[in-house]
């Protein structure tokens, strides 16, 4: 073997050593950075069954599944270029942009939460819709539409927050990590909707598993077991999906009142926590994690709550009348 290509052998083999250890700090900076943005994770996944809940078990999956293509697509498309853009040339606009996401976030979960409290409030809120879907194929569109709305702006706090949590470096990297992220994120979130909306189905065919086994006795009573909990088990999701919009937009918001605010903010969260941490030392960090939740989901509840009659009669009846202008 010549030289001149053993040479060459050598060179490849570096560039393959250099290519693994890029995807290797790749793989690990989307995984610390998507870990950055649990909570609106957790926040994506308990929200989207609701959009399934009313539909035919056959049209479940490929309404999750179209909701998943319109999260990809709002992630990689729209989202990915757009947070290199302003990262690049304007990186102080980040964060206020997340605040403004989490307000959002505020408002939706304390809407729910009133929505909750007030069942009369959500009949007379759809008593104002212009328009009914008169059909399974429209209703099925809107419930569609409707989910991938909410979830841009999920998909967006969460590629701002991973786009923070980067580390500086080139912008192929930053654009390489904030792809892993949304490819991950998108696939674990729609992946778990998946299941729990297709639980009751896999419930039901294990409770008409007929043998006269052991194993079948088993199969359906478990079976019985899931099909009867997963109505409990979806009002749950649905109460820590509420939760998780308030305390998580209430911890954005904070954070960018850390930022902006007076001091006197940053130094009072850190009292708090530091004053719930020492009350049981064995337990000092979970307390204090604890008591900054409670602040950002005081915040967050407040700020919904002052945000709905805002929305209701300033911004909503504005929506519709630029609406108008525009057909």
């Amino acid at each position: 073997m010549s030289i001149g290509l053993i040479a060459l052998l050598d060179d490849v083999a570096a560039l393959a050593k250099v290519a693994a250890a890029s995807l290797d700090d790749v793989a690990g900076q989307a995984a610390k950075a998507g870990a950055k943005a649990a909570g609106v994770i957790i926040d994506d996944t308990a929200v989207t069954p609701g959009y399934v809940i009313g539909f035919a078990a056959k049209r479940e999956l490929p309404i999750v599944g179209k909701i998943a293509l319109g999260s990809l697509r709002n992630k990689l498309i729209v989202l990915l270029p757009a947070a290199l853009v302003l990262s690049y040339f304007l990186p102080w606009i980040i964060t206020p942009l997340l605040m403004i996401g989490g307000a959002y976030l505020c408002y939706e979960g304390a809407e729910k939460a009133v929505e909750a409290v007030l069942p009369h409030r959500v009949h007379e809120h759809e008593a104002k819709l212009e328009s009914v879907a008169l059909n399974p194929r429209s209703l099925e569109d809107e419930k569609v539409a409707s989910a991938i709305k909410t979830d841009f702006i999920l998909s967006a706090e969460i590629m701002a927050i991973a786009l923070v949590a980067i580390p500086a470096g080139s912008i192929v990297t930053q654009a390489l990590v904030l792809a892993a992220v949304a490819i991950g994120i998108t696939a674990a979130v729609y992946g778990v909707v998946a299941l729990i909306v297709k639980a009751d189905d896999v419930g039901i065919a294990l409770a008409r598993n007929d043998s006269r086994s052991a194993l079948g006795w088993i199969s359906r009573s478990s079976g019985r077991a899931l099909v009867r909990g997963m109505p409990y088990f979806l009002t749950f999701l649905s109460v820590v999906g509420t939760a998780a919009m308030i305390w998580v937009g209430g911890g954005i918001v904070l954070h960018g009142l850390e930022v902006y605010g007076p001091p006197q903010i940053h130094h009072g969260v850190e009292s708090a926590a530091h004053a719930a941490s020492v009350l049981a030392p064995a337990l000092g960090p979970v307390l204090a994690w604890a008591a900054v939740a409670a602040i950002s989901g005081v915040i967050g509840l407040l700020l919904g709550g002052a945000l709905i009659p805002i929305v209701e009669f300033a911004l909503a009846p504005a929506w519709k009348r630029a609406k108008a202008l525009v057909r």
